[in-house]
């Protein structure tokens, strides 16, 4: 392992989808960095843009920095130290998140990283992402003159200590699951109405559905569609299963809960978010966690009163006023 500063070491900058070996040495440095952290550095959505699933609906930029041994040439380094994806909005807006791999913390890696992005892009139009809002990211957002502009909060349900609520179905609608191949337009319809205002969720494509319709951990029967005597999708639960990642057990997620603007008010959601946790709950998990805005007042409440707990933080750091 080199010694030599970061500020020597070679960055590759990539625009657009990776290639499958690529994508491979990110994955791998995101999974280190998820067990030393207990969080997955990079959003689910960052990955399927990165492989190139989205179908090039989000503009892509990559940094990739190798430390490279102290006897190699540089230009064929294979050690990845540490990673930095930026996802573009037609805005021109974009997310940034960044990774470390745990061997290289603490030598600047990070700062090394965000100096070659500020010469390459710029900082202009971009928020970072801090999951796990651990303090290291914190102290590098100040240097950069950022600050925190949104809260994501991880909630958790221990399902040994769990007793949830009758939550009866408004009348005339009913629970049915997601048919692949059939169901994905009246979904996609029926969360951009749910989500108008939702940064992430409300935007999803076609492109998006698909992707996670072929990940390994897609599961159509847990993914309840609430429909009313015409078939007409009210709202739906879109739970996931996270499996056992070393130490850590199999987790189960409400995953997204939607109800369109028509159904709301009428107990549907809440009748869906129970729907889902028992459906997890019958597949014996130990837990069910969500995510959920700070601000959300009423989800937050909903779900305190089904029995969730503050379990971590995500941080969204934005440019402080005057810079």
């Amino acid at each position: 392992m080199s010694h030599a500063h970061p500020e020597n070491w070679p960055v590759l900058f990539v625009d657009g989808a990776l290639d499958a070996e690529l994508f491979k040495d990110f994955s791998t440095l995101g999974a280190a960095a998820a067990e030393s952290d207990g969080n997955p550095p990079l959003s689910e959505q960052t990955l399927v843009t990165l492989r190139g699933s989205d179908g090039g609906a989000h503009r892509v930029l990559s940094l990739a920095l190798y430390a490279p041994d102290e006897d190699s040439d540089p230009a064929t380094a294979e050690d990845l130290a540490g990673i930095a994806v930026v996802i573009e909005s037609p805005d021109g807006t974009g997310v940034l998140e960044l990774a470390v791999h745990p061997s290289y913390r603490n030598r600047g890696v990070a700062g090394r990283l965000l100096a070659a992005l500020q010469e390459k892009r710029g900082f202009d139009g971009l928020t970072a992402w801090s999951h796990g809002n651990h303090e290291a990211a914190a102290e590098l957002a100040s240097r950069f003159g950022y600050g925190p502009v949104r809260e994501l909060r991880k909630m958790r349900l221990m399902s040994s200590s769990s007793s949830l609520p009758d939550a009866a179905l408004p009348p005339g609608v009913t629970l049915r699951a997601f048919v692949p191949g059939q169901d994905e337009q009246a979904w996609l319809a029926a969360n951009r109405a749910a989500f108008a205002h939702h940064p992430e969720q409300g935007s999803m494509t076609l492109a998006d559905l698909k992707a996670r319709e072929e990940e390994a951990w897609f599961d159509p029967e847990g993914f309840l569609l609430a429909v009313d005597a015409d078939g007409t999708l009210l709202g739906y639960h879109w739970t996931k299963v996270h499996p056992k990642q070393g130490p850590h057990p199999a987790i189960g997620e409400v995953y997204v809960v939607g109800v369109t603007p028509d159904a709301q008010g009428s107990g549907l959601g809440k009748a869906l978010t129970v729907a889902g946790i028992r459906h997890l709950q019958e597949k014996g998990l130990h837990a069910v966690m969500l995510y959920v805005d700070a601000d959300n007042e009423a989800a937050v409440a909903l779900y305190r009163k089904l029995g969730f707990v503050r379990w971590d933080t995500d941080v969204m750091y934005g440019p402080l006023p005057g810079n």
